[in-house]
């Protein structure tokens, strides 16, 4: 298989290929960054969908095959639909995203109705328009990859060049407004850029799977990263490896068609992106989540026994413990166990542990947080200077009238939390049945 694989490389035509899907999946991911970042996916999809009129229409009137003229009839389509999607919610109380189901489905049903007469006539047959439909990227000449590569390096050339202006309008168009930037002319802009990345893949990819290729390689690039610069280096790696990794796949196997291979390549990126992320991924949040839940079991397992404590009842076992904390077994159990390894508490017998004093200083701060945080919450309108998440919560950082005045509160209400000396030997081998 790699023998058949290098003697196709080395064939002049699946280079051009090559260097075509890899121009075009980058600046797919690029401008794809955009559109994600600006909520329009859908509307790269109805670009896709409104190009298919104008390439049976420049058919039509040119009555030719050709690439150059089937992309200008695209783009103009592209942009006519993109238009319409704009004029619609501004003339009448339709939602935008009614808009683009409308632009969507009348652009595609005109396209579809074109190609169908087309097809029928004499010269239609040989015309291969069905191609945009899903793409074919083998149908390509050399000339139509020299045009597709150049339009694509164009773009990325504008993106880089336009970067500071297309951050601006992306994030916050009141500012950019604001410091007199021309923001029509740049929202045009990038709209023009959005559609001709559409238009040059439509044969390559097709109009229906297109826009899935402006979006997936985005969407896997945002969960590495939360910088726009680094989102659109690694959308723009993710598209380049997912042109080459489809067209590879293509060569390999015959009478599979370059587009999808492509989309399924993108898709396989996102996602290895959405579960190996390391801080988005869902494999992060899960470890994160059990870490949480282990931390949050001990904290609540070493109140516990420091509760027992203020009543000097130093031993404990799983079954008192789960009379005050409705925790499972298995998780009481490897709280206690991490506790122990702590030396918080230190086993007396076979399924009895017993307080240390490490584990009373401990539970004695975990305390004060705790009552301290919950006298907070009775009086928030008074303390209202005061962090309101629980996990960043340190008495030790308040000022010190803040802090003087919830201790008070606590010896109010009997909360405080004493840190007394208590004979371990004369407690030891009491067990806290009953909580």
């Amino acid at each position: 298989m790699f023998e058949s694989l290098w003697l196709q490389l080395q064939h002049p035509n699946t280079q051009w290929v090559l260097a075509g899907t890899l121009l075009l999946g980058t600046a797919s991911g690029v401008l794809g960054s955009f559109v994600l970042l600006r909520k329009q996916s859908l509307i790269g999809d109805a670009m896709a969908h409104s190009a298919l009129p104008g390439v049976c229409l420049a058919f039509l009137f040119t009555g030719q095959k050709s690439l150059p003229f089937f992309l200008l009839g695209a783009a103009l389509a592209g942009l006519l639909g993109t238009f319409c999607i704009q004029l619609i919610p501004r003339l009448s109380k339709t939602k935008e995203d009614s808009a683009i189901g409308i632009v969507l489905s009348v652009f595609f049903g005109v396209g579809i109705i074109l190609l169908t007469y087309i097809q029928q006539q004499g010269a239609g047959s040989q015309s291969g328009l069905d191609s945009f439909l899903f793409g074919q990227a083998a149908s390509l000449v050399r000339q139509d990859i020299i045009l597709i590569a150049g339009i694509s390096a164009a773009l990325l050339l504008l993106c880089i060049v336009f970067f500071k202006e297309f951050t601006l309008i992306t994030f916050d168009l009141a500012f950019a407004k604001g410091l007199g930037i021309p923001v029509r002319f740049l929202n045009g802009l990038l709209a023009c850029l959005i559609v001709c990345a559409v238009v040059i893949g439509l044969q390559t990819v097709g109009v229906i799977l297109m826009a899935a290729m402006l979006i997936t390689p985005a969407i896997a690039a945002r969960y590495w990263t939360e910088r726009l610069t680094g989102m659109i280096v690694i959308a723009g790696i993710t598209g380049g490896v997912s042109g080459v990794a489809g067209t590879l796949l293509s060569t390999t196997m015959k009478g599979m068609a370059t587009g999808p291979l492509m989309i399924l390549s993108a898709t396989l990126l996102f996602l290895v992106s959405m579960i190996c992320a390391p801080k988005r991924g869902l494999a992060a949040k899960a470890i994160r989540l059990m870490r949480l839940r282990r931390r949050t079991s001990r904290e609540q397992v070493l109140l516990a026994i420091y509760e027992q404590y203020e009543k000097k009842n130093l031993c404990v076992t799983v079954e008192s413990v789960r009379k005050k904390r409705r925790l499972s077994p298995s998780l009481c159990l490897k709280a206690l166990n991490d506790l122990e390894q702590e030396r918080c508490i230190e086993r007396i017998e076979n399924g009895v542990w017993q307080i240390t004093s490490k584990g009373i200083e401990k539970g004695y701060h975990t305390a004060l947080k705790q009552r301290m945080y919950e006298v907070y919450l009775m009086h928030e309108m008074e303390l209202a200077n005061i962090e309101s998440d629980q996990d960043c919560f340190d008495p030790d950082r308040l000022p010190r009238e803040t802090r003087e005045r919830l201790y008070s509160l606590l010896k109010l209400y009997g909360r405080m939390p004493e840190l007394r000396k208590v004979s371990h030997d004369a407690e030891k081998g009491q067990i806290a049945n009953e909580f």
